[in-house]
């Protein structure tokens, strides 16, 4: 905990000073164009992965980078997801999965007993055809990539059913994007909704 407390000493002293007239504006408000979803995995780091400043990206972050379908009684996710397209307006909202998931693992291999909260939570990344596919197993690498993949398009299925989302792509004026980042190389992929694979990520 020292090192994290160092850290926040030296921000104050080294970083913020030269950011000044950005974290004067940022005080007044924040008008993010972007709402990102991504794994609460400390290996994943949004605003280093897209080189975004702060302010730049409105992030919701969670084990498995998981959507619930919208419900009767909205929780957190659905909170965030709805004032980030309802009060702030993103245009563009990304689902990014990766490689080596501990959650996609987990759904995979099988839960600890011990941790029925992280079970409880995990039904949210497991589509039927994935839930029944086989018994849970020791997955491989290249198995837990694809379950990633399966993942985010599921995801990005139940963003469609928060009723602020629908109205954005009824109007067409928000779109949705699923990625996959692999650590080990900082390559990220794109789904490509015509074909439904995840391609390079190349420049728009």
């Amino acid at each position: 905990m020292q090192s994290v407390v160092e850290g926040a000493l030296r921000f104050q002293r080294e970083v913020h000073p030269t950011r000044a007239d950005l974290f004067s504006a940022l005080a007044d408000g924040q008008a993010p164009e972007v709402l990102f979803v991504s794994c609460s995995d400390s290996r994943v780091v949004p605003e280093l992965l897209t080189q975004r400043d702060p302010g730049e990206l409105f992030v919701i972050r969670n084990a498995g980078n998981l959507v619930p379908a919208y419900s009767a009684s909205p929780g957190g996710e659905a909170a965030s997801i709805e004032y980030a397209v309802a009060a702030l307006g993103v245009r563009d909202i990304v689902v990014c999965g990766h490689s080596g998931c501990g959650a996609m693992t987990a759904v995979a291999a099988g839960t600890d007993p011990a941790l029925p909260a992280v079970e409880s939570w995990l039904h949210h990344a497991t589509p039927p055809k994935v839930a029944g596919a086989s018994a849970p197993h020791a997955p491989t690498p290249a198995e837990i990539d694809e379950l990633a993949r399966e993942n985010v398009r599921l995801q990005l299925t139940n963003l469609t059913t928060h009723p602020s989302v629908a109205a954005g792509l009824a109007e067409n004026r928000l779109r949705l994007h699923g990625w996959l980042y692999d650590i080990a190389t900082g390559q990220v992929h794109a789904l490509d909704p015509g074909t439904g694979r995840f391609l390079a990520l190349i420049d728009a």
